[in-house]
């Protein structure tokens, strides 16, 4: 057995989250318990909200981690850890509970998409097994939705895999793509795990190989007659590529009764060439092969090749998709909202001089508000058990602008977060991801604003407060800047 398969993702985790994990201990704090919250300041892109992902992921995570023989040994070679905590970490076994949106839940900034309610060595040293998938999923989901909306209805492929960072982040991502909207993807692994549906033809090396494009392609047609599709920019995609795919379809596929299902164009003025090999394509009564397009694609030349009036019909998005190239970070952090004392969660704030950065405090309750025609116009930050009941006018604050005296008006809300873990088991039966996929776009057909999905100066979605709960922030803020400037 290879070191990749027999690796145990346990101590996937920053350095200091062992040390304060072991000075929590030394320190007889071991058994506190605490709350954290996972959220993010900044949609990516600009954009108007996030697609939350990777929930699955972290709770196999929670339900498998373990430390091996192996992994103590390593840490005690450091030389600076208590004996009696390593000792302790052979039955380690996370104990806590995990409170998470939905995955596939649109989400924006400062709201948390998960609640993490444990001992505190537990909600230390999950930290960055969480953050990590939150941060890639997340990204690539989002990214993915897009360049899935730019396409207008067009098939988009994920044909990534080979200029991901590695080989998880080319099967997440895959998995991440899906989720945000792409029809399939060519990563073999990510289809087999996942079920997502596979596709690709060939590359230029099988048609350099056979010497020509007419040969090259016939090889391929006699192999696979039923599902025929040509790269045909190796050499010269008018005079040579294309006048090769139509004759192959006339002469080897037609007699058959088969047809061309496809040409594919990875070079060149992609807008220019899939107008000049559609009326090439027509002109030889191949009116139903598809035009497929590849070469560093994403939202913003998928739009602009539309804009051009190109004549694709389906895209194969790689690099700029599963790097998210345009903004490669998603920036999901890991804070401490609140600590036990005396049977009760205290809140506890994040002060910054950068307003941005303090925290909200506190175990909260997460809501979205709905209007009569069930659009979404808000999101609203409660304590943790107030109630929150819109059949009557509802008053809210808006947290930039608290001085303004509103309401919600015939509105109904649905609390986000769900309980998916308990005391380190899972409670909650997860979707399959063609379900989450379908989740995500009927959010954001039915649910979300068509103003908030546009890429250029999308609508802010509020991210609103109930009376109490701000009133709770604005004493803890000002109490703890007492404190520090006392």
């Amino acid at each position: 057995m290879s070191q990749f398969d027999k690796r145990n993702l346990s101590m996937m985790m920053d350095f200091y989250e062992m040390t304060m994990a072991n000075g929590y201990f030394v320190n007889g704090g071991e058994d506190a318990r605490v709350v954290f919250d996972v959220f993010y300041r900044r949609n990516p892109d600009g954009g108007g909200f996030a697609i939350f992902a990777g929930l699955e992921q972290i709770i196999e995570y929670v339900e498998n981690m373990h430390f091996s023989d192996e992994d103590i040994e390593y840490l005690r070679e450091q030389k600076i850890f208590n004996e009696n905590f390593l000792t302790g970490l052979k039955d380690f076994h996370f104990t806590g509970d995990i409170y998470a949106f939905p995955e596939g839940t649109v989400m924006y900034p400062n709201e948390p998409c998960m609640t993490i309610v444990a001992n505190l060595i537990d909600a230390q040293l999950v930290e960055t097994a969480i953050l990590a998938q939150v941060n890639h999923q997340s990204l690539i989901a989002t990214k993915a939705r897009r360049i899935v909306r730019s396409a207008e209805g067009r098939m988009v492929s994920d044909f990534g895999a080979r200029r991901a960072h590695n080989m998880d982040a080319a099967i997440y991502g895959a998995r991440a793509a899906f989720l945000g909207g792409v029809d399939g993807t060519a990563t073999v692994s990510a289809g087999k795990m996942f079920g997502i549906p596979v596709n690709g033809t060939m590359a230029h090396s099988w048609v350099m190989y056979f010497g020509n494009d007419f040969d090259a392609f016939k090889k391929y047609a006699e192999v696979y007659p039923d599902s025929t599709v040509l790269l045909v920019d190796t050499y010269d995609v008018i005079h040579s590529g294309v006048p090769a795919a139509i004759r192959l379809a006339k002469e080897i596929l037609e007699p058959q009764g088969k047809r061309l299902r496809g040409v594919r164009i990875d070079s060149g003025d992609l807008a220019y060439l899939s107008k000049k090999v559609r009326k090439m394509l027509d002109n030889a009564g191949l009116n139903d092969c598809k035009i497929i397009v590849s070469n560093s694609l994403d939202e913003f030349t998928i739009m602009s090749l539309l804009k051009q009036g190109a004549e694709i019909d389906s895209f194969g998005v790689g690099e700029r998709l599963i790097t998210a190239k345009s903004e490669p970070v998603f920036g999901a952090v890991y804070k401490i909202v609140a600590v036990e004392e005396d049977g009760k969660f205290v809140p506890r704030i994040k002060v910054s001089e950068n307003v941005e950065k303090i925290t909200n405090p506190g175990v909260k309750s997460i809501y979205r508000v709905y209007n009569d025609e069930q659009h979404a116009v808000a999101d609203l930050i409660a304590l943790f058990d107030e109630p929150v009941d819109m059949s009557k006018p509802f008053r809210y604050i808006d947290p930039v602008e608290p001085w303004k005296n509103r309401s919600f008006k015939n509105c109904t809300v649905k609390k986000l977060s769900r309980l998916y873990v308990k005391n380190g088991k899972r409670v909650e039966n997860l979707p399959t991801l063609h379900e989450i996929r379908d989740y995500v776009k009927s959010q954001l057909d039915k649910e979300i604003w068509e103003e908030e999905q546009r890429f250029e100066n999308p609508h802010r979605h509020y991210l609103d407060m109930t009376p109490d709960y701000y009133d709770m922030k604005m004493s803890l803020l000002h109490k703890t800047r007492s404190k520090i400037e006392g």
